[in-house]
């Protein structure tokens, strides 16, 4: 794609990249047969191919963002799946990100959705906030319906269809300490508590703690340790993104030098690819430059470090599970086949859905801030899924199992959790 930047708009370095983006897309349109907003609403301007030429024109004129390209950006899931089609090398994940920062910068936003994404990210980066948010879901619920026909304030409605009736106890997992290995240690690593995954689902991390101490792994869960920044980020919301980056990495840097880390384990794959992203999120810091890049070097989803430590075959279940790749997991880390092999070989029958590739709807905050094509992508991957006859859903992302678990029975658990069982541990709750 031919570009007109100015020598002096290419001085910022954030437009000198997505300048090097750009160049790179040779309109091909693969990108839209595998787009979940395309497919959706047959719109080129919600498909990749579409926002690429949206943003290359407000970023080259210089002007700010407007109703339009705000608008279609938001329709976007950043579930890049995109980038897993795209023959050219396009790096649509920062792109957009580097869009929707431009968004937050130029543009006001309506009076509703301003108070929501101010809430949003004022409560969901924070467990205890977002604890009592969802006790106070409560009262509110008998209004959701309600609420889901004003304008505007549809994204409450939302939030209340998708509060948990039963809150999870805190659990010890999220507390900082450090989990001392069974027998022969073979390895320490620390592993992320997280903000919303330890509210919704504590056993997740429970079982990945006691999975990995099992097989001789120290687990640290550190003191200081914030939200990984996610949510904030794919906001626009740049600085505050950054700064859970930088005292995360400070934390992490802090056990590396004290003990020493084999992995930075992460259950949550939306997480994950931020994380694995600190680098490049950092990389103008001249102060945290390397040493984010060290930490994202560090970053391991929990199944990429279960195959590291060769788990010994598993006699067969009788327990059929669809796998449901996130799309952070699949496309964002490129991690396709290590949790089903690992499922495989823990003695479990593994099916694949149709059209794997294409976002369940969740995204983060999608699912609240765009709940009408979010609950269109959740009835599609539901059919899907259910379509393989499972006795239970496995997935890596918390974002995941809260959104599939609204349209569906069939139980949905961590891949960790069936794992855990399998290798010693009690069987889920969730399958009871």
């Amino acid at each position: 794609m031919q570009t007109n930047f100015t020598a002096e708009q290419l001085a910022d370095p954030h437009v000198a990249t997505s300048e090097q983006i750009l160049r790179k897309c040779v309109h091909c349109g693969f990108c839209t047969a595998t787009c979940p907003t395309y497919v959706t609403l047959g719109n080129e301007l919600d498909s990749p191919r579409g926002r690429i030429y949206l943003i290359k024109d407000m970023l080259e004129n210089g002007r700010p963002a407007d109703e339009q390209v705000v608008t279609h950006i938001d329709r976007c899931l950043s579930c890049l799946s995109c980038m897993t089609t795209c023959p050219s090398g396009v790096d649509y994940m920062h792109l957009v990100d580097h869009a929707r920062m431009h968004i937050e910068n130029t543009y006001r936003r309506p009076f509703w959705d301003r108070v929501t994404r101010n809430l949003l990210a004022a409560v969901l980066p924070y467990p205890r906030r977002f604890r009592l948010a969802l006790h106070a879901a409560a009262l509110g619920r008998p209004f959701a319906g309600l609420l889901k026909r004003v304008k505007g304030m549809e994204p409450f409605g939302a939030m209340l269809d998708l509060a948990p009736r039963h809150v999870p106890k805190r659990s010890s997992s999220a507390r900082p300490g450090t989990h001392p290995a069974a027998g022969t240690k073979r390895g320490r690593v620390a592993i992320l508590s997280g903000c919303a995954q330890p509210v919704l689902k504590p056993e997740i991390n429970e079982a990945t703690i006691r999975l990995l101490t099992r097989l001789g792994v120290e687990v640290v869960a550190p003191a200081g340790e914030v939200c990984c920044g996610s949510l904030v980020h794919h906001m626009g919301r740049e600085e505050q993104a950054l700064e859970a980056a930088r005292r995360n990495v400070d934390v992490w840097l802090r056990e590396m030098e004290n003990g020493g880390l084999d992995a930075i384990i992460v259950t949550a794959s939306g997480c994950g690819t931020t994380i694995k992203d600190y680098g490049f999120m950092l990389r103008l810091d001249p102060a945290y430059a390397e040493k984010a890049a060290k930490v994202s070097a560090l970053a391991r989803d929990v199944t990429e470090y279960l195959a590291t430590l060769d788990l010994p075959p598993q006699e067969t279940k009788r327990l059929t599970v669809a796998y449901h790749s996130a799309c952070s997991m699949q496309h964002g880390q490129k991690i396709t086949t290590l949790p089903k092999t690992l499922l495989k070989n823990a003695g479990f029958t593994v099916r694949d859905p149709a059209e794997g590739h294409l976002c369940c709807g969740s995204a983060g905050t999608y699912n609240i801030l765009q709940p009408e094509i979010s609950a269109k992508l959740k009835a599609r991957k539901v059919k899907n899924l259910e379509a393989t006859r499972p006795d239970v859903i496995a997935t890596g992302n918390i974002g995941c199992i809260t959104q599939i678990a609204t349209g569906t029975e069939v139980p949905i658990l961590h891949t960790v959790e069936l794992l855990d069982w399998a290798y010693g541990g009690e069987k889920p709750a969730g399958l009871a």
